[in-house]
């Protein structure tokens, strides 16, 4: 583990939250800026620092690196919905792109020497290779998937004309819950297919819709490879150590290697719920494409990464299971972070 602190942009978020409790847990000074637009203060780990601030905002940035000695930062900040991304691509190049590069020219001009970017599998658009490497051609298929191979081709640029090393970490579906240390994803309109299932079975919604079934899969729905948040989480955790060790600036997939469509998503969900809930069939998303899955061989074998989590089964349920907690609580932006710090037991 880094010796000195590390910075954790986008921490109140789902993803970021899990990787900032278990660097906590692994004795890291763990700092986290997050603006809170679209995070929650409850979710940040109570040993972690917490500024409530943008990661656009260079003289907060580099006040924190400077005050704690940041070395090392993990990016995730940013805006995640496809279809928002396609309605209002303006948002999307200035959080994830400009306000990126406002971040990462902070950080250089404070010191950073290692900096982990959270992207995504959404940049290769459709491809005729399954599973996907690395090397695959890149062919984003709306704003969202644009936004992050731009930044990518920024940190490639910028990052190493001032000494930093990086890595660029390519998601593929995250999914799940770490329930015992109250963590998991929170939305106030959720996009995410197990999310989604998680609240049709709690009963919030009524159905679940499914978008197209004529793709050329084996059940005509899309298929993607779904990875445990706390498995991504400790992905971050290996690739710090690496990047600490005197490793060179990678590039890696995220994912488990193999796909579920969504009807075996929502039959899963149903399975480990012990509830029913209707399915409606309706066009497909723009910017959709029907599989994806990654080619992991270069995490497995640079890292030694194996992952703890890789089973559909146990992944709904802990989606669940946290919902089921979510629902007993009062999660909103709006109420005042000491209430948000204790709503949940």
């Amino acid at each position: 583990m880094p010796e000195q602190g590390v910075l954790i942009t986008g921490g109140a978020g789902y993803i970021g939250s899990h990787t900032a409790n278990q660097l906590v847990e692994s004795g890291v000074p763990t700092v986290v800026l997050d603006n809170l637009i679209r995070g929650y203060r409850f979710l940040v780990p109570t040993a972690a620092t917490f500024y409530q601030g943008d990661v656009g905002d260079a003289a907060l940035v580099q006040e924190i690196v400077r005050k704690h000695q940041i070395r090392s930062v993990i990016h995730f900040a940013g805006f995640v919905q496809v279809d928002e991304s396609v309605r209002h691509p303006e948002l999307y190049y200035e959080n994830n792109l400009a306000n990126s590069l406002r971040l990462l020219n902070a950080c250089i001009a404070g010191g950073v020497t290692q900096f982990i970017f959270s992207s995504t599998a959404a940049i290769y658009g459709e491809v005729d290779r399954i599973p996907i490497p690395e090397s695959a051609p890149l062919s984003p298929t709306n704003p969202y998937a644009s936004s992050k191979l731009m930044f990518e081709r920024v940190l490639t640029d910028v990052a190493p004309a001032h000494g930093v090393k990086f890595a660029i970490l390519r998601y593929f579906n995250v999914a799940g819950a770490n329930v015992h240390a109250n963590l998991g994803q929170v939305s106030q309109a959720a996009t995410h297919l197990i999310k989604v299932a998680s609240e049709a079975a709690c009963g919030i919604r009524k159905k679940v819709q499914i978008y197209g079934d004529n793709y050329s899969t084996e059940d005509g729905t899309g298929v993607r490879d779904y990875i445990h948040v706390d498995d991504l989480a400790e992905v971050h955790l290996q690739t710090l150590n690496y990047l600490s060790g005197g490793g060179d600036s990678v590039l890696m997939n995220c994912g488990y290697g193999r796909g579920f469509s969504v009807r075996q998503v929502l039959a899963t969900m149903k399975k480990v719920s012990h509830a029913q809930f209707d399915e409606e069939v309706v066009s497909r998303r723009a910017g959709d494409v029907p599989v994806l899955v990654a080619d992991t061989t270069r995490l497995t074998t640079l890292l030694g990464w194996k992952p703890k989590r890789d089973n559909l089964e146990g992944i709904c349920s802990s989606a669940y299971e946290w919902e089921k907690k979510l629902q007993s609580v009062r999660v909103d932006n709006s109420v005042p972070q000491a209430e948000q710090e204790s709503s949940l037991p």
